[in-house]
């Protein structure tokens, strides 16, 4: 919704999934982490079995955050400055009122410095969990694990900038996204620096 307004999304799980494809590095280094288990006979990762090991051990989770989140931050930051440069080109967003946004799930628990101001997207833990079961086929106990192994939902809304109430319909969220729309259109355009936006949120 945010992209068909104009922002250019920077999406932390889309890159997490291009760094994870078959003869990438950080699929090789997961492989050799966890073993052959994690391959898919296809020889792509199987995200639901290594989703599997990791939601439910905390220290297997921390192995792979260490494989994981150090070359998707080097490749946000290769991202965020080519949206920089499309608008010092006067590329598409107009110059500097261009918003990018940093589309981050693990904002609370690996907090980014630079950000013009933080969106969270919230949802009652139930309705998350539901939502889960039905959107991508999990167990109700994978999602649970799912969701109590990231920050809680009142961590998440203690750094919000603002809140996009997602418990509705599309048409309710449709509005709340105007609403979050206006307010990102009226932040302070952020500094330079690596992995700084040109004028973003995270959420």
């Amino acid at each position: 919704m945010l992209a068909r307004r104009g922002a250019t999304i920077i999406d932390a799980d889309a890159i997490v999934r291009d760094l994870q494809r078959p003869g990438m590095p950080v699929l090789a280094a997961i492989v050799r982490e966890f073993g052959d288990g994690v391959l898919a006979a296809d020889g792509s990762l199987d995200r639901a079995r290594l989703g599997a090991i990791v939601f439910a051990d905390d220290a297997a989770r921390e192995r792979l955050n260490a494989i994981v989140h150090p070359a998707v931050a080097e490749e946000m930051g290769r991202r965020i400055e080519a949206a920089r440069a499309a608008d010092t080109d006067g590329g598409a967003g107009g110059g500097a009122s261009h918003v990018v946004v940093l589309d981050v799930p693990l904002l609370v628990e690996r907090p980014r410095e630079g950000l013009s101001g933080v969106l969270v997207v919230d949802v009652a833990e139930d309705a998350a969990v539901a939502r889960l079961v039905r959107d991508r086929g999990m167990s109700e106990a994978d999602a649970r694990a799912r969701v109590a192994a990231q920050a809680s939902r009142e961590e998440r809304r203690r750094i919000a900038g603002r809140v996009i109430d997602n418990s509705g319909d599309l048409a309710a969220l449709e509005r709340e996204v105007d609403a979050a729309w206006a307010w990102m259109r009226e932040l302070p355009v952020a500094g330079p620096g690596a992995g700084r936006p040109a004028r973003g949120a995270g959420g």
